[in-house]
């Protein structure tokens, strides 16, 4: 039975999934282990024609999306070969249109948001705890709006809660996106770093321009973009240091972001006194002031 074959071909990368695959050759949408309950960022296809194949894999943008391909068995001819590869060709096209129309439909969703949101007020309950300016952060009700950058167009937006909660735009493009805090001026640097906290408070000590890139597998990206779009202006990567986190992912990837960017790189100045939970600029400058 062909689904049950799939079926454990991705189990194998998700784990437990309490439901079968149906082989009728259309994109089917599945919520994934690990995410949020009330998504659905997985999809597969199976076909059961020919060879039976199919793929799966996710939509949840976190610094690369992978796919995973399956079939029953090698082909045996040129013929079944070509076939093959032609299906894993409409498949991916199937795949990039279906997620590039999310992504509009999120970026216009985020711009309606972004234009109905008054400037956010200093004493929303996350800008107090964070001890942060609100800068050019929207507020519509009780959430903070974080405006989120590509190619110099608005694509998505970070909802915070007052007790921190946080929540990109459904469907809305997270690779490569960046809040943007200060103004850019000629041979004067841009700092890139992860959370919109850390780069309020960056911003806040130095006067210099900050680029927010949401995660640490997305400073990479969001570097490039930077250098095409200001090409005479040095990048920094200002690191988070997950010192009580398997592996440090934060400032693993932000010396592997500034190797392959040919940049600098700096992290938070530990006296060694710090909790160990402390990890980026914003905690460090809270717990030297006493907040």
């Amino acid at each position: 039975m062909i689904e049950a074959y799939f079926h454990a071909a991705m189990q194998a990368v998700h784990g437990p999934l309490h439901w079968l695959p149906k082989a009728d050759g259309q994109i089917h949408r599945y919520h994934v282990p690990g995410d949020r309950a009330s998504t659905r960022n997985g999809a597969y296809a199976l076909y059961s024609d020919g060879i039976a194949s199919g793929w799966f894999g996710s939509f949840k943008e976190t610094g690369g999306t992978t796919w995973h391909t399956w079939s029953s068995r090698k082909p045996s001819s040129p013929f079944e070969l070509e076939s093959i590869r032609k299906r894993v060709e409409q498949a991916r096209r199937q795949r990039e249109a279906e997620q590039h129309h999310r992504q509009q439909l999120a970026a216009a969703k985020s711009m309606q948001l972004y234009a109905l949101g008054m400037p956010a007020q200093p004493t929303h309950p996350y800008l107090v705890t964070k001890c942060c300016q609100p800068h050019d952060l929207g507020q519509l009700d009780a959430t903070l709006l974080v405006p989120l950058y590509h190619e110099r167009k608005l694509v998505n937006l970070q909802r915070i809660r007052p007790d921190g909660t946080k929540r990109f735009m459904f469907g809305g493009r997270v690779v490569g996106v960046y809040s943007p805090i200060g103004q850019v001026a000629p041979a004067k640097p841009i700092y890139v770093c992860e959370g919109w906290a850390t780069g309020a408070t960056i911003h806040e000590h130095t006067g210099a321009a900050v680029a927010c890139a949401m995660n640490a597998g997305n400073l990479l990206a969001v570097g490039q973009q930077l250098r095409r779009i200001h090409p005479n202006s040095p990048l920094v990567i200002a690191g988070d240091d997950d010192r009580q986190t398997k592996g440090n992912p934060g400032r693993t990837s932000a010396e592997r972001a500034a190797e392959q960017l040919s940049c600098g790189v700096v992290f938070p100045a530990w006296s060694g006194a710090e909790p160990l939970s402390l990890s980026d600029f914003n905690d460090l400058k809270n717990w030297q002031e006493g907040y």
